[in-house]
């Protein structure tokens, strides 16, 4: 049963390889995503506030809307928190001996990332909208413009990394609903095996030390065919 896994990891209590764990598709994308979400928060966050030169505050590079800075530095910041999560459920995940948990992260591993691909591309979306109508007169200098189309750039490869990252966890979520080894009734293999229900044999399967069973000897024993037979003294 070694090459059976329940939900995309073996059996509970293996030991952790992490040459393995960095060479899997899902912790690639994961670190991909994480460094992404680092790039659109420094850019936003580092060059995204300009000003003209004969004012004193600075506004939003997008089109002077601070709604469009907040929403990337939001979104890069939590990206980046979420990525840590996962991948620190992912080095716990082959621990979880329970089918039924790995089943939940699983789940949430598939509507998180569908969540935050959906995120990113809105997020895609409103950036590259805002610097479209971003007018010349605002930033005279162009500051910042090669910070603001790299937040662009990567906020839409963010949508496809995280959108892999989704079919991956339901990949996952497949080859654990589809195998009939990991039903609800299935217990980790590493569990302790005296757990199991013992079953004895039946007293109706046991011979008897004769060879032929009591019962059935008792009853050919007589048959009333040889009649009476009379003793001659």
């Amino acid at each position: 049963m070694e090459g059976m896994q329940a939900y995309g990891a073996g059996k509970a209590g293996g030991a952790f390889d992490p040459v393995t764990f960095l060479q899997q598709p899902q912790t690639v994308l994961r670190i991909v995503s994480w460094l992404f979400s680092i790039v659109i928060f420094g850019c936003i966050a580092n060059e995204g506030y300009i000003n003209r030169p004969d004012e004193v505050e600075e506004y939003c590079i997008f089109n002077r809307n601070q709604n469009a800075c907040n929403y990337g530095v939001f979104m890069g910041s939590m990206a980046f928190l979420c990525c840590v999560v996962f991948l620190a459920l992912d080095v716990y995940f082959p621990q979880i001996s329970s089918v039924k948990d790995r089943k939940k992260a699983v789940l949430a591993d598939v509507a998180v990332s569908a969540f935050w691909s959906f995120m990113w591309f809105v997020g895609f979306c409103f950036l590259a909208n805002q610097w479209q109508v971003t007018k010349q007169e605002d930033n005279p200098l162009r500051e910042g413009g090669d910070a603001a189309r790299a937040a662009i750039t990567f906020s839409f490869f963010s949508i496809f990394t995280w959108a892999g990252q989704s079919f991956l966890a339901f990949q996952r979520y497949k080859l654990g609903a589809d195998s009939a080894l990991f039903s609800q009734d299935y217990t980790d293999p590493s569990q302790d095996a005296a757990g199991a229900p013992y079953t004895s044999f039946g007293g109706d399967d046991l011979e008897s030390p004769s060879g032929g069973g009591g019962p059935a000897n008792s009853e050919g024993a007589f048959d009333g065919t040889g009649g009476y037979q009379r003793q001659d003294y």
